[in-house]
């Protein structure tokens, strides 16, 4: 069941949609890498605003659509942002995050003397 608290860290997924490709922003407890391979995350523990004074249509069908999902496959190709919220975050970190960024100079010089 999704969890329904504001005071602990939590993140903001924003992403594109891949069945109608409107941008959704879900808040979650856990954001890992997945078992489905490396251009995967897994996003669980859903957060949704427990405030019933204000309806926010989108939050609503996005709860009715996740309520029996344990854990949300999306593709980091989909991924506009992650967002870490909340007093006490340490950051976002992979088990199994086999990237190596190598940066190369923005600009490269043709060689002279052509």
């Amino acid at each position: 069941m999704p969890a329904k608290t504001k005071d602990k860290t939590h993140y903001v997924i924003t992403y594109r949609d891949p069945k109608d490709t409107k941008i959704v922003s879900l808040k979650a407890g856990r954001v890992t890498d997945s078992s489905l391979g490396l251009s995967f995350i897994a996003i669980s523990d859903f957060v949704f605003s427990s405030s019933m004074l204000v309806v926010n249509p989108e939050e609503e069908d996005l709860k009715r659509r996740l309520i029996d999902v344990k854990t949300l496959h999306i593709s980091i190709y989909t991924i506009i942002s992650i967002e870490e919220v909340g007093p006490a975050h340490k950051g976002l970190h992979f088990k199994k995050d086999k990237s190596n960024l190598l940066v190369l100079p923005g600009t490269v010089q043709p060689p002279k003397g052509n």
